[in-house]
């Protein structure tokens, strides 16, 4: 935060904007963007008109035709001061209607919450993100610093055509960012009584999506038959879904176990900290995942017929490694699979591959997320956080840009927030969306 920011009092955001929040988003759920069978274009032009509406130019890039993103760079007053980068991704993982007690693409407000595909993932960055820009257009506000807005596509698969081919092949538009915030972080979560820790991304696992083929010997099925591929398969599958990889702390670890000790009283043991996740509730599943690496199997595909033993199964594991420990994960998969196959081949390959990202909390723009989050909510306590998924950051890192999870947000104690993600019913509460507009307009005014 700068002297004259500090000397200065912020305001408060117009009224307009806390109003204006439930309504963008429920408009942005209403364009379906589920990838990969809805292409983002339809909701990269709807950003694009809501900015022109107030006299914001934007830009459209598309990586192949509809996989739409749109950038926008907001000037600020000191051109001395390095942008902040503000990214958020237009695509969603798909719903099934039937699965919903509402259509997930509808958008429907009701009982104190905006609720469809996209609500915290991360559709709601986005409309916040809209509606303090937006706001700041029409009352004359100018942030120090400048702002960069990406609005980007294809994160859900990977971001190989978003954030990805966007730094690849227009790097021209972050490439003077020095630090960046997006989704999953700055949410709260509530300990006890009136304490809330509100937790800031500042590292994520690396992402190993990874096919497993096993290639047998075929047959008739009703004969005594080895080298089945699927038995192969399937008992390689097991040991993998039910490895259990050993503890490793990370530095922001460390440093979120620390506070989780300090601020609870908790007697934390750092070689099995995962009794004291449960103090965290529903964000156990999440945190709990941040101290080992990962490798569950999510698919199966083998066989055309009843009475055909196939030459070959294939199944996908979505695997994920803590920073500094890809080798371990990927050597773990193979000696068990090489054990695994007795006397089938079984190989593995790369749906997705990517790396873990990891920054330190510390600096001016932690000390603002810190101080946004305490104008709203005094007893709000700032801690770092390792998130066990993958974001775009992954991409903006490689341009040197620090980037951090803020997506502010004032969370119900009894809201299972983890499970919304890609879950039934996602929602977000309207308080919430508000509170999130109060501490990101407080934030970039100062940042």
């Amino acid at each position: 935060m700068t002297a004259a920011a500090a000397s200065n009092p912020t305001p408060p955001s117009h009224p307009g904007a806390q109003d204006e929040v439930v309504s963008l988003l429920s408009e942005l759920i209403q364009i379906n963007t589920s990838n990969p069978t809805h292409p983002e274009r339809p909701a990269a032009e709807w950003v694009a008109q809501k900015l022109d509406e107030v006299g914001i130019a934007s830009v459209i890039l598309e990586s192949e035709p509809g996989r739409a993103s749109t950038i926008a760079r907001i000037p600020g007053s000191n051109p001395d001061r390095k942008p902040l980068l503000i990214h958020g991704h237009l695509d969603v993982v798909p719903a099934e209607r039937a699965e919903w007690s509402v259509d997930p693409f509808a958008g429907e407000v009701k009982d104190g919450y905006v609720w469809g595909r996209g609500a915290v993932d991360m559709k709601d960055m986005d409309a916040m993100t809209l509606a303090v820009i937006r706001d700041w257009a029409r009352t004359g506000v100018q942030p120090e610093r400048d702002i960069v807005l990406a609005f980007v596509a294809d994160e859900e698969a990977g971001g190989v055509k978003g954030a990805h081919w966007l730094v690849d092949n227009h790097a021209q538009y972050f490439a003077d960012c020095t630090e960046a915030i997006s989704e999953v972080g700055g949410f709260s979560v509530t300990v006890g009584g009136d304490l809330r820790l509100y937790l800031i991304q500042t590292a994520e696992k690396g992402i190993g999506w990874l096919k497993l083929r096993a290639d047998g010997r075929p047959g008739h099925g009703s004969m005594v038959h080895g080298d089945n591929a699927i038995t192969a398969l399937a008992r390689a599958v097991t040991r993998i879904g039910e490895h259990e990889f050993p503890v490793h702390i990370t530095p922001t670890v460390r440093e979120f176990l620390g506070s989780i000790a300090k601020i609870t009283g908790l007697d934390i043991d750092l070689d099995n900290p995962e009794p004291a996740f449960k103090a965290l509730g529903g964000m156990a599943r999440m945190i709990g995942a941040s101290v080992r690496n990962t490798a569950n199997p999510t698919m199966l595909t083998a066989g055309y017929k009843a009475n055909v033993i196939p030459s070959s199964a294939e199944a996908t594991i979505d695997s994920r490694f803590l920073p500094g420990y890809e080798q371990e994960l990927f050597d773990t998969i193979d000696a068990i699979i090489a054990d695994a196959g007795e006397g089938v081949r079984i190989t593995r390959e790369f749906i997705t591959r990517d790396i873990a990202v990891e920054t330190e909390f510390n600096g001016e723009i932690v000390d603002g997320m810190a101080a946004a989050l305490r104008s709203q909510d005094p007893n709000a306590v700032a801690v770092p956080y390792l998130m066990s998924g993958g974001t775009d950051a992954k991409s903006f890192s490689q341009l040197g840009i620090r980037n951090f999870g803020f997506s502010p947000l004032l969370l119900p104690p009894e809201l299972d927030f983890s499970a919304l993600f890609h879950g039934i019913d996602e929602r977000v509460p309207v308080t919430a969306l508000q509170f999130g507009v109060r501490v990101l307009d407080r934030f970039l005014r100062a940042c």
